[in-house]
């Protein structure tokens, strides 16, 4: 069963309509003990980091996600949920991460004619080939919508990369968990392939 873990913050019913669509069943949950016996579990998220993070402390939510990560089940970060994944986050000050994946959160820095957030449709290029992207086509637009992105310690950490005034990570990967800044219920046929490719690990 795919388990959508609900911590208040986060368009839910968008991805798991996104889930039904491609013929998958996900289930929407806050309670952390349903959450631990998850076969499959989605860290989705909108908003503010350190909302966000206090969120998943005050809901007792942090453990069952930390457990899942560790045993090897599937597991899917998307948006704010990747950067839920990392040590620490700057932003609007500084606040410490799930730390699953060594690295920090940081923001886009001002540039002429850059906007911020990014906003839109964007490619991403692979770094190396992964189940989670089979049968999508190489330099795919993917929907993005953030003002901060991930800065990974390890760079074998980082599946995708994509340029917006600078090179960041727009999906990572390491052992069970896969992660991306992009919304893949957003992202047409491209992010539906995503997900039903989660949806069979």
């Amino acid at each position: 069963m795919i388990t959508i873990v609900d911590y208040g913050m986060g368009n839910l019913r968008s991805v798991q309509k996104a889930f039904e669509k491609v013929g998958a069943e996900a289930v929407i949950c806050s309670d952390p003990d349903k959450i631990a016996q998850a076969s499959k579990l989605i860290l989705p998220g909108v908003g503010a980091f350190r909302d966000a993070i206090q969120a998943l402390k005050d809901q007792s939510l942090v453990e069952p996600i930390l457990e899942h990560a560790r045993s090897g089940k599937p597991f899917l970060g998307i948006c704010l949920g990747l950067q839920l994944l990392f040590d620490v986050s700057y932003e609007d000050g500084e606040y410490e991460g799930l730390g699953i994946i060594p690295g920090k959160v940081v923001r886009f820095e001002d540039q002429p004619d850059l906007k911020i957030p990014h906003m839109g449709w964007n490619q991403i290029e692979r770094t190396a080939p992964h189940p989670i992207l089979a049968g999508i086509p190489e330099h795919e637009y993917f929907y993005f919508v953030h003002s901060y992105y991930v800065a990974p310690e390890n760079e074998s950490d980082v599946a995708a990369w994509t340029d917006y005034g600078c090179r960041f990570a727009s999906m990572v990967a390491r052992d069970n968990v896969v992660a991306s800044q992009f919304h893949p219920e957003k992202s047409q046929d491209a992010g539906l392939k995503l997900l039903q490719n989660f949806a069979s690990f």
